[in-house]
């Protein structure tokens, strides 16, 4: 299954499940007057991100092909950095552009949606705590980035973390799926999870060892070989296999 928020024509935002070509729509809950459930063409609803999180935990260099595209070695340990919850943006979002840069990202990733609350996890009990996996993009400031050390205004800036369009159900999704990313309609990454240096299992535990998850918590699991600069007006597609296809476009 995927599940989905979005907005009504009314402004309530509603929970429900996208299937091909239409929304399913959840009771409102605490409403006694909803009696039968609604559907919705998804192109007459705005589309929220399909998850509220408390953070986004992110992590850096966990396909060695990236790494070597940024000249860097593979980490030891899983490289990890943060993004607050204002960095959250949808599918169908127009994102601005930070001002006055030379360079900003796209970098393509799956999102791991967490749960239930959980501390101290062992990789091999990470599957009672995943609820779901998502699409996501690290937009990223590397005019900053390449200045400090904790990548804050590098990575952690308002509108750069994508998220959606859903959250699909583990069982949906490979353990191998496949991970793209198209700009402007041009393929520009392909790999799929069997190329992560540290795994779901491994990244939860070792995030879980220091601090604690949150229901909703996304962790971005790394991006693969094949990131490139934004510019005015173009539209970005990630597409995970068993998830679907999150797109923003950035302003002209």
């Amino acid at each position: 299954m995927r599940y989905v928020r979005f907005r009504d024509d009314a402004g309530d935002v509603r929970r429900g499940e996208w299937t091909d070509d239409e929304i399913v729509a959840y009771p409102n809950e605490g409403s006694r007057f909803v009696a039968t459930t609604e559907t919705y063409d998804p192109d007459d609803v705005e589309i929220l991100p399909p998850t509220d999180p408390s953070k986004v935990v992110c992590i850096g260099k966990n396909y060695a092909d990236h790494a070597a595209e940024m000249d860097s070695e593979v980490p030891d340990r899983p490289l990890i950095f943060l993004k607050g919850p204002n960095a959250v943006a949808a599918h169908g979002d127009t994102l601005p552009l930070l001002p006055d840069k030379e360079r900003i990202d796209y970098e393509a990733e799956l999102g791991v949606v967490i749960g239930e609350r959980c501390r101290n996890v062992a990789a091999e009990d990470v599957d009672d705590v995943i609820a779901g996996y998502t699409c996501f993009i690290d937009v990223s400031n590397r005019d900053d980035q390449r200045q400090e050390t904790n990548w804050i205004r590098g990575k952690a800036f308002d509108d750069s973390a994508p998220i959606g369009p859903v959250v699909a159900s583990p069982e949906d999704v490979p353990d191998d799926a496949r991970v793209q990313c198209r700009l402007n309609g041009e393929t520009v990454q392909d790999a799929d999870l069997s190329l992560l240096i540290f795994s779901i299992p491994e990244l939860i535990e070792e995030i879980t060892t220091y601090m604690t998850l949150e229901p909703g918590d996304v962790i971005a699991t790394g991006t693969p070989e094949g990131v490139g600069e934004l510019s005015p007006g173009d539209t970005v597609e990630v597409e995970v296999e068993g998830v679907g296809t999150l797109e923003v476009d950035f302003e002209a």
